[in-house]
């Protein structure tokens, strides 16, 4: 990726990431379970359902320490097979 949060951050730094998938159940522990291999912590996601419940938007906030940390983080969560986007 080439990115510019280097530039525009100063880390350590709390990022809220927002993944819209496909609405299961499972999707905020899939979530939480990715990013506690990156960045340990304990983490209390909001879940938003679709107007027609097809998909589920889950927020939550993650401190960041840098670029490649924020990089990491975006790529392993679009790898979630559940995942349609990362914001």
């Amino acid at each position: 990726m080439n990115t510019k949060f280097d530039e525009l951050l100063d880390f350590p730094t709390v990022l809220n990431f927002k993944v819209m998938g496909i609405a299961c159940d499972e999707l905020p522990d899939l979530v939480v379970a990715e990013l506690q291999k990156h960045t340990p912590g304990d983490y209390s996601p909001r879940i938003k359902p679709s107007s027609k419940g097809n998909y589920h938007s889950v927020s939550i906030a993650v401190t960041v320490t840098s670029k490649e940390h924020i990089e990491l983080i975006y790529k392993t969560l679009n790898d979630i097979e559940q995942v349609r986007y990362v914001l």
